[in-house]
């Protein structure tokens, strides 16, 4: 049954939207798609064996879809997978259009989710603690409160406490924050929950000219939202997936994050 869950998703898959990257012109192959199909179903056994065990509904997911180990990252990518009524998971996670400087929100089918390009065919996830369970599971269930923290305008680097651009892995922070906090209604009000919580934003060196090729060869990647301060000093505090798994555990007291790769 989860593989003619998973095979359903990819008849409607199409590359319109990836996370911070161009759209694809050339079609997958099969080899691509049998690896992220795999991945998809083993994940799928992976989290209906834990929430048969527990009753996990929702966890944080997460993906290697490009190379970052010279800044340090492992994941590239994140979003909420969470279990439906009809006993599939889905995804909802923050995706840039075609390279861009605009982004949607999309809810996907674990295959879906594991049809971009991966540079590694790995997964990573942890689950929020008890209480928040129910919370998140409401607002991902909800398609205007989902919404309600999107900024539809993207960058791959925007600035972890600002609100000019927003990327993937910070709006899936910031919707954590939305859901665990009732009083949260705008951006700043869920950044200064998650600056209370202790979360620390990852600190990348990108250098001058690195800035200014991807800034003028790249719609989605903006520097301007980043302190004069910081940026003169090649220091650019963004969320990355990794921060954001780590925080999970640290901040919020969640179980370690489990992992598997084909």
């Amino acid at each position: 049954m989860a593989a003619l869950a998973l095979l359903a998703g990819l008849a409607c898959w199409t590359p319109a939207a990836q996370a911070g990257r161009p759209c694809q012109a050339s079609v997958p192959t099969v080899a691509t798609l049998e690896r992220g199909m795999a991945l998809a179903q083993r994940t799928a056994q992976a989290l209906d064996a834990v929430h048969a065990a527990d009753g996990t509904r929702v966890v944080l997911l997460a993906r290697a879809g490009q190379d970052l180990t010279r800044y340090g990252q492992h994941w590239s990518h994140v979003g909420w997978a969470y279990k439906t009524p009809e006993g599939p998971w889905r995804v909802v996670h923050k995706l840039n259009q075609c390279g861009t400087d605009s982004s949607v929100l999309m809810r996907q089918g674990l295959g879906e989710f594991f049809l971009d390009d991966l540079w590694r065919h790995e997964a990573s996830w942890v689950a929020p603690p008890p209480a928040l369970q129910a919370p998140l599971l409401a607002v991902l269930q909800d398609p205007g409160r989902v919404a309600t923290l999107h900024q539809r305008r993207y960058s791959m680097v925007s600035y972890a406490w600002g609100t000019r651009y927003q990327q993937s892995n910070q709006w899936a922070l910031e919707t954590l924050a939305l859901a665990a906090e009732p009083a949260v209604r705008r951006r700043e009000q869920a950044q200064a929950w998650l600056k209370l919580k202790d979360y620390r934003p990852a600190v990348l060196r990108i250098g001058a000219l690195t800035r200014l090729g991807g800034r003028v060869g790249m719609a989605n990647v903006a520097f301007d939202d980043h302190p004069s301060a910081q940026r003169f000093a090649d220091r650019i505090e963004t969320v990355t997936a990794d921060s954001v798994l780590d925080w999970m555990v640290r901040g919020l007291g969640a179980g370690a994050p489990k992992q598997l790769a084909l």
